[in-house]
């Protein structure tokens, strides 16, 4: 597979283009499913970009839009071809389906804002860490299993150590964060001192909100926003869950998110005074 080709990133742009089609035809998603005898839950997967598509898939969807453009049909085509290859996330099949069409997103992206109110943001986690956190919130995950997920989550992290290195990572997490105790007193101190260091790059920022703050909108849950270097591929609002993840990719939507991610902002200390709190707690887990 071409290093330039993202599977996840090139069937989310397939699907975006093709509910373009549909619109521009003022057709409904249930009008596309009658005339093809599919469910219209099988449109709406593939127009969102969360269901593979097969080259058959883009050339009836073409014959039901009257799109007679051969290059734009060849176009189509390709990308579906594309978004069927394998990134290197797909050689670890025993992740979720959901969490891997997001590693597909943050491999592609050129910037990642997050907020967390529970554990260090993935791409800033050290191992000893990742393994705890893993390990105490899968706790009927088994040892093999624990090791894998751990794997996975060091590759994510060639976006922040690698050539490809994500333009701006900016990360704004709950003093809650740094005060439990993941691992070991050990393990903290290392996680701690590690983004203290990660916090010096320049497309690296960190800020805290401090317990001072008092209550804020963060505590209702934690997201992230993703954006991508092409004007074609629309920020996406991406929420964690359980058993599924959920992604927000309407302009309303994204705009309400990254108002509330300008405020946490605000809320968090500065860049400075979070580094002092942040070497201030790691300290204490020294003594």
């Amino acid at each position: 597979m071409s290093a330039n080709i993202n599977p996840t990133v090139r069937r989310r742009r397939l699907g975006s283009e093709l509910r373009r089609l549909r619109e521009g035809l003022g057709m409904t998603a249930e009008e596309v499913a009658g005339r093809l005898m599919v469910s219209q839950s099988k449109i709406s997967r593939l127009e969102n970009g969360r269901r593979s598509i097969s080259q058959r898939d883009v050339r009836d969807l073409c014959d039901v839009y009257n799109v007679t453009d051969e290059q734009m049909r060849s176009s189509l085509m390709d990308m579906a071809k594309e978004s069927r290859q394998r990134g290197w996330w797909h050689d670890f099949n025993d992740m979720p389906t959901p969490y891997s069409v997001y590693i597909g997103l943050e491999a592609e992206a050129s910037s990642i804002r997050a907020y967390e109110s529970s554990f260090v943001p993935g791409l800033l986690q050290t191992e000893q860490y990742a393994h705890a956190v893993v390990e105490g919130t899968q706790p009927d995950t088994d040892a093999f299993a624990v090791q894998r997920r751990v794997q996975v989550r060091m590759k994510r992290q060639e976006r922040v150590n690698g050539e490809n290195q994500l333009g701006s990572l900016w990360t704004v997490v709950d003093e809650a964060v740094l005060r439990r105790e993941v691992g070991s007193r050990e393990v903290m101190a290392q996680q701690l001192k590690h983004m203290l260091e990660l916090s010096q790059r320049k497309n690296i920022t960190i800020q805290v909100i401090p317990f001072s703050h008092g209550a804020h909108p963060g505590m209702t849950g934690t997201f992230s926003l993703l954006e991508f270097p092409e004007s074609a591929d629309s920020t996406v609002v991406y929420f964690e869950g359980v058993t599924s993840d959920l992604y927000l990719e309407k302009e309303t939507d994204v705009r309400r998110y990254t108002g509330l991610y300008d405020y946490l902002r605000a809320a968090a200390l500065g860049v400075a005074e979070s580094r002092t709190l942040i070497a201030q707690i790691e300290e204490e887990y020294h003594r």
